[in-house]
């Protein structure tokens, strides 16, 4: 399921999802399809040649042409700036992919998944977790730990929120401003917490972290030394774009 020639995606709507993100439906004829937790590259062509290339994470998972990713803005990126600001549906860009066969999750492993995202790292578990919705005969139980600033900058909340009538338990953690009445965790994710909130290691769960990578590392590192397999912790990072 990967392509190595760019593609031309034609841009069909634009969904603010925070004050600094939005949710871009793409349409890619040639699109052969991608697993969840997949991403892409996506090139912009300035008017005088310059060309900037930047990976995203695709929260769309399966066949069909239609792509649909979640870019939360990096204020002196080269490309999310434009693709959060100004971008329009009609907007032509081009992509490349789907990339990564590491960071994926398959409907027939039976194994408990864990899901881990710190900030608009979710957009790749948000993926999984509609995968995990859609596969009604999968036996796999999940769980989501989801680290976001304050509830405006959650990106997916109503969705997420929804998880666990869905069958995706959640556990939300804010790490600067709780909402009024928040009597759940806030703080920074620490071994405390993840004891709490993540699958034990006797049950060998397969773990997906994602986010930006302090983060990333920090947890990663936390899983290892509270006895889960290295070998059973995937992780994805990211940084300015």
């Amino acid at each position: 399921m990967t392509v190595s020639a760019w593609l031309p995606a034609r841009v069909v709507s634009v969904t603010p999802t925070t004050p600094h993100a939005r949710v871009l439906m793409l349409d890619v004829p040639g699109w052969p399809g991608n697993l969840p937790g997949q991403h892409l590259d996506v090139r912009l062509t300035a008017e005088d040649g310059y060309q900037a290339e930047r990976s995203y994470s695709l929260a769309s998972s399966g066949g069909g042409a239609r792509v649909e990713l979640a870019v939360d803005e990096i204020p002196d990126g080269e490309v999310s700036p434009y693709l959060v600001r100004e971008v329009r549906a009609g907007d032509e860009l081009e992509v490349k992919g789907p990339l990564g066969a590491y960071f994926v999750w398959r409907a027939d492993d039976p194994s408990p998944v864990q899901l881990i995202a710190g900030g608009s790292g979710v957009v790749p578990l948000v993926a999984i977790a509609r995968a995990r919705i859609a596969a009604s005969a999968s036996v796999s139980p999940m769980r989501l730990l989801y680290s976001v600033r304050s509830a405006g900058d959650a990106l997916y909340a109503e969705e997420i929120s929804a998880f666990e009538d869905r069958g995706v338990t959640t556990t939300w953690v804010y790490t600067r401003t709780a909402p009024d009445g928040w009597n759940g965790r806030t703080g920074r994710v620490g071994a405390d917490l993840l004891a709490d909130a993540v699958w034990p290691p006797t049950m060998d769960p397969l773990i997906f972290v994602c986010g930006p990578t302090g983060f990333v590392e920090a947890v990663a590192d936390a899983l290892v030394a509270s006895g889960h397999d290295a070998g059973r912790v995937r992780t994805e990072r990211f940084g300015g774009s």
